[in-house]
């Protein structure tokens, strides 16, 4: 839908704005606006109520990694929906899906882990960690080593505790967030944090050395954990340099703290390994996985547990009577048992093998658009990039945020029958894993459209100058 189109009376559109509170969206505007309103998927592709055909270019939200219309998935619900519908995980209870879920993680973890635990998002997930990291350290004797740190501009979620782990401004602004406890460091994007001159290298043993001062500064024995997302996706995928993360573990190690992976996005092939923890040498003791982990079919999340913090906990249970961090929903039979079937496509389909055959045409693709007069930098592993956008390609200059370029390129986009996220001035790519080189060379010839619309735009404005 165009930006200056307004819902029309009695449309889904015009009953949506009038009834729906949408995440992540401007709640005045889309008074006005309304919604795209989907309706039917196949393969990459969604179809709007209009009939207009879209190449879905973020795998929905970062989630759909098997595409739409897998029916193993669907019959996979159906059978279990029939079989048993519902049971909880509490006062030692089970069923036999979210046994063999548990049991498929663990035989494919990175690292080896001891247990899952179950949740029904990835903000659970995190949450759940987080609530972990304070319950370890209280069992070692040490209820003091409650700080948590992560990145400015990372996202972990939206629960309280996740929002806070977030370091957006967007999940803090007016809720009376962060909360206390919670610390952010600079975010390893050497693009747009290097100082002049400053290599990979330098770059990466200054943003360790500065999370090390920090820590000192907080008081070591303050502080519990560190979350990192592989690659940061929500934050404009930054894919950190290469012995980024090699440098700030061996700061984790000699402070004594707690690493949880955060791989709501970038698990089950995403980056072209099973988990984005190979993909960029991490060693987490703890692991959230979602979306892709039923292919966004249904709510479902797990959280990986190794035995150095399992022992501690299962210890700290049996003291306090019962390990009382709970869900209603959790391990749900049908959730677990789509999961389990999606891990099953994973693996007899290869999927991660095809998306490292996809890798060079997307990420090639992508980089051939640098000699676009908008385009600064291509960043990206796997089938997920971002496109940042710039006023000046030499110095990397930015747009002045109020021009809103990002989001219009990404409208601009969507008019051209292509749905990327922008973030900010980056237009950020995930596609399903399913996609095939044919797909990724239209969405790539759609991308473009909108990138030389936005230049038009940006042109008659007199914003920059034409060549």
């Amino acid at each position: 839908m165009s930006e200056d189109t307004a819902p029309r009376p009695n449309s889904p559109e015009a009953r949506d704005a009038a009834s729906v509170i949408h995440p992540l969206t401007n709640l005045k505007v889309h008074l006005e606006k309304g919604p795209v309103v989907i309706e039917e998927g196949k393969g990459v592709w969604v179809t709007d109520n209009h009939g207009n055909e879209y190449i879905e270019g973020m795998a929905g939200l970062w989630c759909i990694s098997l595409g739409y219309g897998q029916d193993r998935l669907v019959k996979a619900a159906s059978d279990q929906m029939a079989r048993l519908p519902y049971y909880h995980l509490t006062n030692h209870k089970s069923h036999s899906p979210v046994i063999d879920l548990a049991e498929m993680l663990l035989d494919i973890a990175p690292v080896p882990m001891s247990k899952i635990w179950f949740a029904n998002s990835g903000s659970e997930g995190n949450d759940s960690a987080a609530r972990i990291v304070w319950y370890y350290w209280n069992a070692m004797g040490k209820p003091e080593k409650r700080k948590i740190i992560a990145h400015q501009r990372a996202y972990h979620g939206n629960t309280i505790a996740s929002a806070s782990l977030s370091g957006m401004h967007y999940n803090h602004a007016s809720f009376g967030l962060p909360l206390d406890g919670f610390l952010h460091i600079t975010p390893p994007h050497h693009y747009r944090y290097a100082q002049p001159g400053e290599s990979e290298e330098d770059f990466a043993t200054r943003l360790a050395d500065e999370l090390d001062a920090l820590i000192e500064d907080e008081g070591p024995e303050t502080v519990g954990a560190f979350f990192t997302e592989p690659i940061m996706g929500s934050g404009g995928v930054i894919v950190p340099p290469p012995t980024y993360y090699e440098k700030i573990q061996a700061v984790i190690r000699k402070h004594n703290m707690l690493l949880i992976a955060d791989e709501v996005i970038t698990a089950f092939g995403r980056t072209g390994n099973m988990f984005g923890t190979t993909t960029m040498g991490l060693e987490p003791d703890m692991l959230v996985c979602a979306k892709g982990l039923s292919s966004a079919y249904i709510p479902i999340s797990a959280l990986m547990i190794n035995a150095r913090v399992f022992d501690v906990i299962a210890e700290e249970s049996d003291k306090v009577g019962v390990f009382g961090l709970s869900f209603t929903y959790s391990g749900h039979p049908v959730s677990a048992a789509v999961a389990r079937e999606a891990l099953q496509i994973y693996a007899e389909e290869d999927i991660v093998g095809h998306v490292r055959s996809m890798e060079p045409h997307f990420m090639g693709g992508l980089k051939a658009l640098r000699d676009h007069p908008l385009v600064g930098e291509v960043r990206g592993k796997g089938l997920v990039a971002g496109v940042e956008l710039v006023r000046d390609k030499t110095t990397g200059e930015a747009f002045d945020p109020l021009l809103t370029v990002g989001p219009y390129c990404n409208d601009r986009a969507e008019d051209h029958g292509l749905i990327v996220r922008a973030i900010g001035d980056t237009i950020s790519f995930c596609p399903p894993l399913i996609i095939n080189k044919n797909e990724i060379e239209e969405m790539i010839v759609r991308f473009r459209k909108a990138l030389d619309d936005t230049l038009d735009m940006l042109i008659t404005q007199g914003q920059i100058a034409a060549t």
